[in-house]
């Protein structure tokens, strides 16, 4: 079936809070191990069902968030799923509390019984009607953002489509691009800070309802972290300032030389890489596609009858238009077994990596769709990352058709970016651990921390005020981790990290760096990160010497790289 053709209706929320208790209760009263097992496959397919109704008015809203009727279904599955997680929680404990943990956990290991312990630590019926309001804000934040008209040049451009000027080989266009984008929010400013210091305020009271000291140990949980801790964290982050930040530094310093620029640069001149401009696809949204389709038809069988399959069942919606929400995600369809993929094409290097990035998340949810139960689907978040980041690089031999005259660009781009992201990803999470210390900080304080922090981590970029919003350390409100899902953004360092081991890999063998690939994605969900690292031969980024390792390899090569007749 196709996405188009994939039927929705609302369901009657008291029928499935008695559907889940019923289920509950015949889970308690279970004489046997068989029985309890059928209660509980049928509990897998009731969820899978329930989830992809939400799911559809989920994606379906993203796709154009002006559509009323799938506005309001978003807006019953935000007041609705607190609600149903009083009735998961019940159940949850009734699994953990089952005479039969022993016979679940021989069929079907212990990590769901880990992860449900978790789970357990992030609820209580008494934060319902917080957690509706948190669903509510984040909504008003990405309706705010899609609802974007920035006027430049005598056109009006949302946040996507303004992204190409950004990076436009013109000096003063690409300035104003940055410029205008930068008023947008800047004229905005009252509402981001509205939005964020209720939120920042309403997890920290969740947190303390919990039993916590605010919102930190809280947020831990519901990231679902399980195999590491804040102290490994801070760990990480202090070899990022340690050996990524002056990488980073050297990279930028280069790039000022080949533009002729002062260092440090601006945020405009910092987004041009090349003089003679960054790398683009060098074909339409189709053609993209399409070699994407070659890309995976040569890598292996598997990703070929994966991404055949997103083709022919409409599983990817790309083009960037009006009323769309902004950036990109995969999800799945729990009830058909597929994946779905949500971007923006803005005839960036972008546009390419969400065929590589995107689809990585995808091929990794295809090759477990089937997985009992189904939240052994999908890994924590950094483990998934591992899968998008990776899929990258496999690409490289392949991107002469995405890039053609602009492929050696590519090349060095995309490595370099690699690893200058990290201290910005480092730096998104720093900034949260900073937040929630200090829930009470005004939004001009959160703005003071967010531009010292910039000089710790990306020493390159000049703080003049020169572009509204960005220059003036207020830039961290675009980034939509921050106001949606807090602490989720380290996973993305971590596992970018892990890629740049297989990018290594894929320099010496790439055959071998497959194997490593595979042995990695096709454990799904049924590990935690380090094991399911360790299982495929990969060092953790926890331990240092993994990122002075990746830094000094990476480095190497981009010194080695002969850019010569690039301007």
């Amino acid at each position: 079936m196709k996405f188009s053709e994939m039927p929705y209706e609302r369901p009657d929320l008291e029928s499935m809070k008695r559907q889940m208790a019923d289920l509950t209760e015949r889970l308690k009263n279970a004489v046997d191990y068989p029985a309890a097992r059928e209660i509980f496959l049928e509990k897998e397919r009731f969820s899978k069902h329930i989830s992809t109704f939400g799911t559809l008015a989920s994606v379906r809203h993203s796709i154009d968030t002006r559509d009323a009727f799938y506005d309001g279904e978003v807006s019953f599955w935000n007041a609705a799923g607190p609600q149903l997680a009083e009735y998961d929680q019940a159940w949850t404990q009734a699994m953990l509390q089952s005479p039969f943990r022993a016979d679940f956990t021989a069929e079907y290991g212990d990590l769901m019984f880990r992860n449900a312990e978790i789970e357990l630590k992030t609820f209580s019926p008494e934060i319902i009607p917080e957690l509706q309001r948190e669903n509510d804000l984040t909504q008003e934040y990405e309706k705010l953002l899609a609802s974007a008209q920035i006027p430049f040049e005598g056109k009006t451009y949302t946040i996507s489509q303004i992204t190409p000027f950004k990076t436009d080989p013109d000096d003063a266009r690409r300035l104003a691009a940055w410029r205008a984008e930068g008023q947008w929010y800047k004229d905005n400013q009252e509402k981001l800070d509205g939005i964020y210091d209720e939120l920042v305020h309403l997890r920290d009271e969740i947190g303390k309802k919990l039993g916590y000291e605010g919102y930190t140990t809280l947020g831990y949980y519901r990231m679902g972290r399980n195999c590491y801790t804040k102290a490994d964290v801070e760990k990480f982050r202090a070899a990022v300032v340690k050996y990524l930040v002056p990488v980073a530094d050297r990279i930028y310093r280069a790039q000022a030389e080949r533009l002729g620029k002062s260092y440090p640069m601006s945020f405009a001149d910092n987004a041009l890489e090349f003089r003679s401009g960054n790398p683009r696809p060098c074909g339409t949204p189709d053609e993209i596609l399409e070699q994407g389709r070659r890309f995976y038809d040569e890598l292996s069988p598997e990703t070929s009858e994966f991404f055949r399959t997103m083709l022919d069942r409409e599983l990817l919606d790309v083009l960037s238009t009006e009323g769309k929400a902004g950036g990109g995600y995969c999800t799945t369809l729990g009830d058909y077994e597929v994946p779905f993929i949500f971007a923006n094409f803005n005839g960036t290097q972008h546009d390419v990596e969400v065929v590589t990035h995107e689809a990585g998340h995808a091929f990794e949810a295809y090759c477990n769709r089937s997985r009992i139960p189904a939240s052994y689907v999908w890994p924590s978040m950094e483990a998934c990352e591992v899968h998008s980041m990776s899929m990258e690089f496999f690409a490289w031999p392949w991107a002469e058709g995405f890039f053609g005259a602009d492929t050696r660009k590519f090349y060095y781009s995309h490595l370099s970016g690699a690893l200058t992201f990290i201290p910005y990803g480092t730096m998104v999470d720093h900034f949260q651990h900073i937040v929630f210390e200090k829930p009470d900080m005004t939004p001009a304080q959160r703005h003071a921390v967010w531009h010292e922090l910039l000089g710790v981590y990306m020493p390159w970029m000049k703080l003049d005020g020169d572009i509204p919003f960005y220059s003036e350390g207020e830039g961290w409100q675009r980034q939509h981790h921050i106001y949606s899902m807090p602490f989720y953004y380290i996973d993305y360092c971590l596992a970018q990290t892990v890629a740049l081991q297989f990018w290594a890999k894929i320099q010496a063998d790439r055959k071998d760096a497959w194997e490593h690939y595979m042995a990695y994605t096709m454990q799904g969900g049924s590990r935690v990160f380090t094991e399911l690292l360790k299982n495929a031969g990969l060092d953790s980024p926890f331990d240092e010497a993994c990122l002075r390792g990746v830094c000094e390899a990476a480095s190497r090569w981009l010194d080695g790289f002969d850019l010569t007749g690039i301007a």
